[in-house]
């Protein structure tokens, strides 16, 4: 461990799980295929929804950018992941970890808000049926999206800067999976006060606020569902519905423990283990969630299978 300051300050080295690297090309083998069955799953659940013109409603769309949003995510920390588990080096650019931590945060608000635009859209849906044709358009679904996108990449632009500026004097081994805030200012030689302020501020407006506004949402979801007189109404208008909720209590429950809180860290193995949580395991959830509880997405994926080939889609 070679000590070294900020004007001098060329690559972190990430150390990961340490105890676990004996069995790097173990682990390897079993990422790589997580990795590639995510890709694959929310691949899939883009192009069918694309394609297929029975799917071209707000709410396959918000899932279609969903599955997008997804493979960029994960595309940001998994094949570096890979590489660390092979490799006796495992280092990054002190620019690298700066773009990585931006982008990973960049699109984890993106899905976010988007998680949000799709609570509302199921508000919209089952409270208001007969105003919502009228209020859902094309237009208005295509300006809520590049909306959570534009949000999304903005937020994270402060706390980068100030990470930016920080010095670093001491080690360079970021005990994480990847670059992220928490560890890189645990290594920072100064008072971090204020980054940790700005980080909780902005992390508990991007994760609490959409929290509170989903929950909220489903709240007067399940009271108008439990207004249908029929069981069979009421099961078909909440099915519906089970599918994202199931998606945003696995992603926010881990992203609310790791980044809504006024301390640098906590245990560094309870980070990590959330980490692969959210940035490993959530990810995949997704596709296996919205295809296999899905009957519309399944029976257009077998349409797309049983053509063999791919239409035009204008």
């Amino acid at each position: 461990m070679e000590p070294w300051n900020k004007s001098t300050v060329a690559e972190f080295i990430i150390v990961g799980f340490p105890t676990l690297y004996r069995y790097g090309p173990f682990l390897f083998t079993v990422l790589l295929l997580i990795y590639l069955l995510t890709i694959t799953g929310n691949v899939l659940i883009f192009i069918t929804i694309r394609l297929d013109s029975r799917l071209h409603t707000p709410m396959y769309f918000f899932v279609s950018v969903l599955s997008f949003i997804e493979i960029w995510y994960t595309a940001v920390t998994i094949p570096k992941m890979l590489i660390n588990l092979l490799v006796p080096r495992k280092s990054i650019s002190f620019n690298g970890c700066l773009l990585q931590t931006y982008f990973f945060h960049s699109l984890g608000a993106s899905e976010c808000y988007l998680l949000t635009v799709m609570a509302y859209d199921r508000y919209l849906a089952i409270c208001h049926p007969l105003r919502y044709p009228a209020i859902m358009t094309t237009t208005m679904t295509t300006w809520l999206v590049a909306s959570c996108g534009l949000c999304g990449f903005l937020c994270p632009i402060t706390e980068v800067i100030l990470i930016s500026k920080l010095p670093f004097c001491g080690s360079n081994e970021i005990q994480h999976i990847f670059c992220d805030f928490p560890p890189l200012l645990s290594l920072a030689c100064t008072d971090t006060s204020i980054n940790v302020l700005v980080d909780f501020a902005i992390n508990s407006f991007i994760i609490l606020v959409t929290f509170v506004f989903i929950i909220v949402s489903y709240i007067k979801i399940i009271v108008a569902v439990m207004k249908i007189r029929t069981s069979v109404g009421r099961i078909k208008a909440f099915s519906t519905c089970v599918s994202h909720l199931a998606v945003v209590l696995v992603f926010f429950t881990c992203i609310v423990f790791m980044y809504v809180r006024l301390t640098k860290s906590y245990s560094l193995y309870y980070d990590r283990v959330l980490a692969v949580i959210y940035s490993v395991l959530t990810p995949i959830f997704n596709p296996i969630i919205y295809s296999l509880r899905n009957k519309e997405i399944i029976e257009a994926v077998k349409r797309r299978l049983c053509k063999g080939k791919i239409p035009y889609f204008s």
